[in-house]
């Protein structure tokens, strides 16, 4: 018999931790191979790992809410492998003893700011932050040893994060504001701002229940929407532009080569594919809606990945993500938003799938609506909304004069972030989106 170390799997290059949310084994279970042991949570996703060996979970490492590193042995698995594997792994006793530091996140380098020293060139922490019942990670430990901060200080910082972990934002601005200091000494840069520090929240009204009131608790995904839509509306100045679009052509022409898409690809066309090709279009005919905003920078993003927030069973939201969609030809995007969606609605999505977006769009329509204001996707600066397709009477204008016909009408609601897209620049953008819609070419091949 051999003892097989399960690690917490690579999950995407921003992805350095997940939470236990579920031990689907249990310890003397049989294990098949590819089979489920548990499922961990991100701050994007929830995601099963499976086990790649067949044997018998011998010892869990880790029980529910506990938050593990990636690449950090979570569970012994007692299985036939032979000797070679063995000697690949790790002595199960190592980590008996004592468990595998933790690595710290990759800080993201930004172009023209000197980056933060990483944990092994900062003086470890003479603080104890094991007695906190919150977690921080070693960066922000690190800063937080640098800068004196104790652990009662660190405590009440409030944090921006998953489940109100602090940030290395969150610390940085805190030194920023802190009483006696005029800007943070473990950055050893001046983090660029447009704004003055935050003003402490308001505090939430009091609530009245009676009787007959049902209290239900978030689940974890509704409380990190909620803090991220919260905090977006917190951060960008939010402007909506609106323009209706008439799309008959498009409803035509799918209506007519539907089936034999369908027959051909083994694939449904949506009309998403459709709206998120014209998006596509549209950012290299403006690339500034493709951008970030990191203080007083703008990153203009050389991809154009296009998320596309999909309901999910429970009532939540998530936002797959199709990479470099400008690349991708009508077919590739259905393939590749079809995949997204099923699986995003089965819950298998893996953590960069909804990660790396530069731009969102979101089907209001899809519910009956006809219009709607979506919130900003942060860090990006735009969203789109495309509402019901409905049948209207329009004037439409020909050689021989101006008709009323009935048309297939569409509004197109463009939310951006007024610090830096401008409403020439929105309005102009949502308005090309509608002029590739518009200008379908009804004899296109599928």
């Amino acid at each position: 018999m051999a003892e097989y170390q399960l690690t917490l799997p690579k999950m995407g290059e921003s992805v350095a931790e997940a939470t236990i949310i579920k031990w689907v084994k249990q310890p003397g279970d049989t294990i098949k191979m590819d089979e489920t042991v548990l499922e961990i949570a991100t701050d994007k996703v929830d995601s099963e790992v499976p086990s790649p060996v067949a044997g018998k979970l011998v010892k869990q490492l880790f029980v529910e809410n506990d938050i593990a590193q990636v690449g950090q042995v979570i569970a012994i698995i007692e299985t036939d492998m032979n000797a070679s594997v063995e000697t690949q792994t790790p002595a199960p006793e190592s980590v008996q003893t004592s468990a595998p530091a933790p690595e710290a996140p990759k800080v993201a380098e930004i172009p023209g700011i000197e980056q933060l020293s990483t944990p092994e060139q900062v003086i470890a922490p003479a603080t104890d932050f094991s007695s906190s019942e919150r977690f921080y990670s070693p960066l922000v430990k690190s800063i937080a040893a640098e800068e004196g901060i104790s652990l009662s200080e660190l405590d009440s910082i409030k944090g921006s994060g998953a489940e109100g972990r602090v940030t290395k934002q969150d610390i940085l601005d805190y030194l920023a504001s802190r009483p006696g200091r005029t800007a943070p000494q473990a950055s050893k840069i001046e983090t660029p701002k447009t704004e003055s520090p935050k003003a402490a929240p308001a505090a939430a009204p009091a609530v009245s229940v009676s009787g007959g009131d049902e209290i239900i608790e978030m689940d974890r995904m509704r409380k990190l929407i909620a803090d991220h839509m919260v905090m977006s509306k917190h951060t960008s100045p939010h402007v909506t532009s609106f323009v209706e679009a008439d799309v008959t052509n498009i409803v035509q022409w799918r209506e007519r080569i539907k089936k034999g898409f369908e027959k051909r690809e083994n694939e449904k066309i949506t009309f998403t594919p459709i709206f998120i090709e014209a998006v596509a279009k549209a950012i290299k005919d403006f690339p500034m809606i493709n951008v970030s905003v990191n203080g007083n920078q703008i990153i203009k993003k050389k991809d154009i990945n296009i998320g596309m927030a999909t309901a999910l069973p429970s009532g939540n939201l998530i936002v797959p993500v199709i990479k470099n969609a400008d690349q991708l030809n009508l077919v590739g995007i259905t393939k590749s938003v079809n995949d997204l969606a099923n699986r995003a609605r089965q819950n298998k999505l893996q953590p960069d799938e909804v990660q790396n977006g530069t731009f969102t769009l979101t089907n209001v329509g899809s519910f009956g609506n006809v219009m709607g204001t979506p919130i900003i996707n942060q860090p990006q600066v735009a969203i789109l909304a495309v509402g019901a397709i409905k049948k209207k009477p329009a004037v439409i204008e020909t050689e021989h004069g101006d008709v009323i016909a009935i048309r297939h009408m569409m509004f197109l609601s463009l939310s951006y972030d007024h610090r830096v897209v401008d409403g020439a620049l929105g309005g102009s953008f949502v308005r090309k989106v509608a002029d590739y819609l518009e200008s379908w070419d009804t004899n296109r091949q599928a």
